[in-house]
């Protein structure tokens, strides 16, 4: 059975596809996101995104902000955002440790990157990582994954697009055990006279509200937590305090 490195060539390639073609939106979202930013820190005009993936967010927010970064752990994704986004700064590093060498009135980390993250420590060291980027009173906006209560065990999911003359079809299927879940995905990729298969499996932890707003705390930000969210499945909200700095 071919499978696919996880974020590597192969699943970039698809990626795009399949979240456009389900529907995401992408502008509706970054516009959420900024709004909500700016509520909070009205003269906000930089912003990193974390886990910037192929760049869709970052290339919306870039129409509400000035100065705009991205990070992710992926070069084949960073090769698709730099495609996208000539000029932009995106960098390679791992949400836990990275340091993009400067700091932003906004860090926002989308789409629930934050639930590849397999442990509570690992939460905290992300969260510190993005607050330690922050400008004193700036904010930082992070999409958490399904809270435990929300998770649907054994959810499957399906769907058939269609885009420049190639078919995909996708479908899910998702288990839980404890507060990991392992997604299983396989995609038939059809164009070019021939059809490809492509299997992957993820891992993410279903963290509680509690978890995440202790982490943000953790990080030396004021906490909140909004429900709806860009996708519904809520919003984490730090607001770094002015005095002193997470360590």
């Amino acid at each position: 059975m071919p499978s696919v490195d996880m974020f590597g060539p192969e699943f970039a390639e698809v990626y795009d596809l399949t979240y456009r073609r389900r529907g995401k939106d992408y502008a509706a979202e970054a516009a959420m996101v900024a709004r909500v930013a700016r509520e909070r820190r009205p003269d906000a005009s930089s912003l990193l995104d974390v886990a910037c993936g192929t760049g869709e967010h970052l290339a919306k927010l870039r129409d509400n902000f000035a100065d705009v970064a991205g990070l992710d752990a992926s070069q084949a994704m960073i090769d698709l955002a730099r495609t996208k986004l000539p000029g932009v700064p995106v960098h390679r590093g791992d949400m836990r440790s990275f340091d993009a060498g400067r700091s932003f009135d906004v860090v926002t980390c989308l789409f629930s990157s934050i639930g590849y993250l397999m442990s509570v420590a690992d939460l905290r060291s992300a969260m510190r990582s993005m607050a330690r980027h922050l400008t004193p009173g700036g904010i930082l906006l992070v999409e958490p994954l399904w809270l435990p209560e929300q998770f649907i065990d054994g959810y499957v999911a399906g769907d058939v697009l269609e885009q420049n003359g190639h078919t995909l079809a996708r479908v899910s299927h998702s288990t839980r055990d404890g507060q990991t879940v392992r997604m299983d995905i396989h995609y038939l990729v059809a164009g070019g006279g021939a059809i490809r298969h492509i299997a992957e499996s993820h891992l993410n932890t279903l963290f509680t509200r509690d978890e995440y707003l202790d982490a943000v705390t953790d990080a030396g930000c004021a906490a909140e937590f909004l429900p709806g969210g860009p996708s519904g499945r809520g919003l984490l909200v730090g607001i770094r305090h002015t005095e002193g700095s997470p360590s």
